[in-house]
């Protein structure tokens, strides 16, 4: 079915307040979840809200608590969440490390001890709106093997690349397994299989299956080794820059909570080139842009075109969403 954003901001702030938020929280779940929905990562948007509202019942989610300072190094800082709601907490670490990035040139926080940030995106698009480049990270339970063992060590721990332009920003948002875990269960309920082979099925062999996939919980590595590598550093970072938890520890958990998050933000007004940033990002995009498509139909993107694109064309047309999650989402408002 297609949901217009003002029916699905309506009916998540409705369902938020119901479940005791203050006004300022509920809101900023309801605009951070629609607007995920909006562009088109409804893996991550409104197919997650059941499952928030699961963690919040089982005590998963504080839904009073928020990150707090626990310590400060001049441009670095360490902060708690307390087990609060990610969204809450990341948004308000993004705003503190752009804080940072406006007084000093550059600006880190870290967090511990938070939940799933949902869409990694949200944070660079964030950064991005307040002209800041950005670099964030995250680590997660165990969900993709170590390239070269069978059992799960890993997290798919995605990766947040932003860079603001005038001609519509730059954002990376990447899982380092194939496919994210929500995105493998968008395909099971379209009942669809992966356009390439994202994991291991039960009998250790690749497979296109989603639902085989989430079952073992071993996702493939994007690159392989690579992949494998780059999510071990990330996990490293992560636990040491926010004395937080790592993959390792997060794996005792019944439920995927207390991840570490980093935040690192970039002021680019503090080089005073804005002409000559503008000019490169265009040559290196309209470069990009003239390849040969490989295929008919098909053509180059930067990461964040398409998103721009997808927004444009839910803002007119409405939002496609599973009929059978949007039942849950409005039995859960009480609508």
């Amino acid at each position: 079915m297609q949901i217009s954003l003002e029916q699905m901001h309506s009916t998540l702030l409705k369902l938020f307040l119901n479940y005791g938020f203050a006004d300022a929280k509920a809101t900023l779940l309801a605009r951070t979840f629609s607007e995920s929905t909006l562009d088109g990562v409804n893996s991550h948007g409104i197919n997650r809200v059941p499952l928030f509202i699961k963690y919040i019942r089982e005590g998963i989610i504080n839904i009073d608590a928020e990150a707090q300072l626990a310590g400060a190094f001049g441009l670095m800082e360490r902060w708690d969440g307390h087990g609060g709601p990610g969204i809450v907490n990341a948004t308000k670490c993004t705003t503190r490390a752009l804080e940072l990035a406006k007084n000093h040139g550059i600006g880190l926080v870290a967090l511990r001890n938070t939940n799933h940030w949902m869409r990694a995106g949200s944070y660079g698009w964030q950064a991005a709106e307040a002209g800041c480049m950005a670099i964030m990270f995250t680590n997660t339970t165990p969900n993709m093997p170590a390239w070269g063992g069978k059992e799960s060590r890993l997290g798919n721990n995605p990766l947040v690349i932003a860079i603001p332009r005038d001609g519509g920003h730059v954002v990376l948002d990447m899982a380092m397994s194939q496919y994210a875990f929500g995105k493998l269960n968008e395909y099971k309920l379209a009942g669809k299989k992966l356009p390439f082979a994202g994991g291991w099925d039960q009998h250790d062999q690749l497979t296109r299956d989603p639902e085989q996939i989430i079952s073992t919980m071993r996702g493939l590595p994007i690159g392989f080794w690579k992949g494998s590598a780059l999510s071990m550093v990330l996990d490293m970072l992560a636990a040491v820059l926010s004395a937080g938890e790592s993959t390792s520890s997060i794996a005792d958990k019944q439920m995927e909570t207390g991840v570490s998050q980093v935040f690192i933000c970039i002021d680019n007004a503090r080089f005073g080139d804005g002409s000559i940033r503008e000019s490169v990002l265009r040559d290196i995009i309209e470069y990009t842009h003239r390849s040969t498509p490989i295929a008919p139909g098909m053509r180059t993107y930067y990461p964040g075109e398409k998103t721009r694109i997808t927004r444009q064309k839910n803002l007119k047309e409405g939002m496609m969403v599973d009929d059978g999650i949007w039942e849950k989402v409005t039995a859960l408002a009480g609508d």
